[in-house]
């Protein structure tokens, strides 16, 4: 946690109020879409689960080596849901989704063709 989240000095939202079950949901405090994505690190050599941690940004594991092995190398996965089993060791991102693509259609009249043509709004 840095100083300017302790002391409330932090623009940037946490999205705090978004429910851990739900796969997408709009924080009520930013307005923003976020997707909650959860990884579990797994030691590369046995295939033992790790604890899970966030370091700038990026998953690594609690420990820099396997307890069971003592290999050092690991690697991430993304779960679909989280479950019972895989709670204690998983770690939660909550991230935005940006949306790209916006679509929109245009019309124009053409006014040398319909020169009588004088264009009305709906009503």
């Amino acid at each position: 946690m840095r100083w300017s989240q302790i002391l409330g000095f932090s623009k940037e939202c946490s999205h705090d109020k978004v429910p851990l079950d739900a796969e997408y949901y709009y924080c009520p405090d930013c307005g923003e879409l976020i997707e909650n994505q959860w990884y579990l690190v797994r030691c590369a050599s046995c295939g033992l689960k790790e604890i899970a941690t966030v370091k700038n940004g990026e998953v690594v594991p609690l420990d820099n080596f396997c307890h069971n092995c003592g290999g050092r190398e690991y690697t991430v996965e993304r779960l679909e849901k989280i479950d019972c089993i895989n709670i204690n060791y998983a770690v939660l991102l909550k991230a935005i989704v940006k949306n790209e693509a916006e679509e929109y259609s245009q019309s124009w009249v053409d006014a040398i063709q319909t020169s009588g043509y004088i264009p009305k709004l709906l009503q």
